[in-house]
């Protein structure tokens, strides 16, 4: 059976195999298998995923190129509010403070606080006490939020599409930030705790953990296994850039506006940008064939089990079932594979979101570094990471894994196969590399006595960008392409609580210690590395998930119709009940 053309992404929302068969050129009827007898197309001798698309024009064709535009511009809004959120935060907490301090005693006074501007009558205890316990709040709404919505529209994005699931993840975002901007323009109406409000908005659609998640499920579809680490990569350079470059730009546009609420506008626009070319621009990467193939292994796995969706009881953990995953084409070399994956991808981005706070807050401590030297800390820092992710991996990769599989091909005369087939060595070396930079940079963070050496020992510690594209791209590797967000979900999930836990640890562990020992942050951070580099070690390559269920099963709609059936009724009774 000769591969299927492409099918029309122009059609009705909700068509059936059925009605998806029936469109096809006259080499396939209506009772044609949903597979070939050799998988989807019989194709081996190029990347699945392109068989959907490959007689369409450049512009409708999905790609990773056309998701890094966005990307870029909402991770330069990212990385630029950091700072005047803060900012925004502590003289709206400070100005409610001295508003009730004058409620309790008339005679009180204080200087007005200019939203913005230093205040530096905010700079005592008590205001830092109550930024502290408001930002806790925020923290702990957005992550756990996050982490039992991310994984849902992970799960989701296999059976109905990314480009939805990912406008629906930054809407959040664009409300949080309406509800920023009411509290700044106009606090005797909306008290800074609706904030809270907003950070609810921001949790309940996933937030920038879903967003994530859901950009690396976009890349994955749309790159062969061989590319994919380094298009990940791409994706991690645009983060990495936005934290270095955004709040620089921030600054600069605050000064230029003579308002902190400007840059809130900015951010406002780069969500609606992104929201309209994510839904409208951008081609999806899942075609109507694959979302209904998901859709009715899903309506197959629920008739097995005798349960309609909206009867199935919800775990709250259940997001952790992909990665210890049972049943025909699973090991138990699987399992600790995926295990290891998960646990080393949340002590790597964990930590990146959990110790920056800290780092500042020792540099300064420690050196006397003021904001212009810990600002262009961190900056170089992330430039680094930006241009070991665009310039060093990608030769690593084209050296290492490309030009050696090209002299494979030549030499042997057989057609390149792309397939999910588990992480290769290079994978697994890449991962204890970047770990053991980050050991290292742990060990000089921890033993560095002058700024000289700290700076070098950040530097290292960027080799370990490499990291985190790797581990992602390899997860991905080990599942069915029908499966990458749903195992991406659950590594979501991880991350979001991470961003719960990890600033307990590292700002209580820190505020324990700096008056004896505040290197003990880098002690526990090393530590957390030494786990990493630990699952690295565990990990074996080619080993992944045979997907048995798209390449040997009976094709749905070969079948007397009895199941065809009670596969309509489960999709049709609300399948989409199984985000809620």
């Amino acid at each position: 059976m000769t591969g299927p053309k492409r099918i029309s992404d122009d059609r009705s929302p909700s068509p059936t195999i059925r009605e998806i068969d029936n469109d096809r050129d006259s080499d396939v009827t209506e009772t044609s298998q949903l597979l070939g007898p050799e998988g989807y197309g019989a194709r081996k001798d190029s990347w699945d995923n392109d068989v959907d698309f490959q007689h369409l024009p450049w512009w409708r064709r999905p790609s990773v190129f056309w998701l890094l535009g966005p990307y870029a511009v909402f991770t330069l809004a990212f990385g630029g509010l950091i700072v005047p959120k803060l900012n925004l935060i502590l003289d709206l907490v400070c100005k409610q403070y001295f508003a009730d301090q004058q409620l309790i005693n008339p005679h009180f006074t204080y200087k007005p606080i200019v939203l913005g501007s230093d205040n530096p009558q905010c700079n005592i205890p008590e205001v830092q006490r109550n930024v502290a316990t408001f930002m806790l709040g925020l923290n702990l709404i957005i992550g756990g939020l996050s982490a039992i919505v991310a994984p849902k529209l992970g799960k989701l994005s296999d059976r109905y599409g990314r480009r939805k699931l990912m406008a629906l993840a930054s809407c959040g975002g664009l409300l949080s930030e309406v509800v920023t901007i009411l509290c700044a323009k106009y606090p005797q109406v909306f008290n800074y705790r609706w904030m809270l409000v907003g950070a609810m908005f921001d949790g309940i659609t996933g937030s920038f953990t879903a967003g994530s998640i859901l950009s690396q499920s976009y890349t994955s579809d749309c790159t062969p296994p061989s590319r994919r680490a380094v298009s990940i990569g791409y994706v991690h350079a645009c983060l990495f850039t936005g934290l270095a470059v955004g709040p620089l730009l921030a600054g600069y546009f605050v000064k230029w506006t003579g308002t902190v609420i400007s840059i809130f506008y900015v951010a406002l626009g780069c969500h609606a940008f992104f929201i309209v070319f994510v839904r409208f621009i951008m081609p999806e990467s899942l075609s109507k064939r694959r979302q209904m193939l998901a859709r009715e292994k899903l309506a197959r796995s629920e008739t097995s089990e005798g349960l309609l969706p909206s009867r199935r009881v919800h775990n709250p953990f259940e997001a952790f079932e992909i990665l210890w995953p049972t049943g025909p084409g699973t090991s138990s070399r699987l399992r600790i594979n995926l295990v290891a994956l998960a646990i080393a991808d949340t002590i790597i981005m964990g930590s990146m979101m959990a110790v920056g706070n800290c780092l500042m807050l020792y540099s300064e401590y420690m050196f006397g570094w003021g904001t212009f030297e810990t600002s262009r800390f961190i900056s170089l820092l992330s430039m680094i990471r930006v241009v070991v992710l665009m310039v060093l991996f990608p030769i690593i990769n084209y050296v290492f894994r490309i030009r050696p599989a090209a002299q494979r091909r030549r030499e042997s005369g057989a057609p390149a196969v792309e397939a999910n087939t588990g992480a290769d060595t290079l994978d697994i070396w890449l991962l204890r590399f970047a770990l053991t930079s980050d050991v290292l940079g742990c060990i000089g963070y921890t033993l560095s006595r002058n700024q000289h050496l700290f700076f070098a020992s950040g530097m290292v510690t960027a080799l370990g960008g490499l990291g985190s594209a790797t581990v992602q791209a390899a997860v991905t590797k080990h599942v069915p392409a029908s499966r990458v967000g749903q195992v991406l979900g659950a590594v979501g999930f991880m991350q979001a609580l991470s961003r719960v836990v990890g600033p307990l640890m590292f700002n209580g562990l820190y505020a324990v210690t700096v008056g004896t020992f505040p290197q003990a942050i880098f002690v526990l951070l090393g530590g957390l590395f030494c786990i990493g580099l630990i699952c690295a070690f565990i990990i074996k390559p080619h080993v992944h998930w045979e997907d048995v269920g798209e390449e040997d099963e009976e094709p749905l709609n070969q079948s007397s119709g009895r199941f065809e059936a009670s596969a309509g009724q489960l999709i049709s009774a609300g399948e989409e009940t199984d985000f809620f």
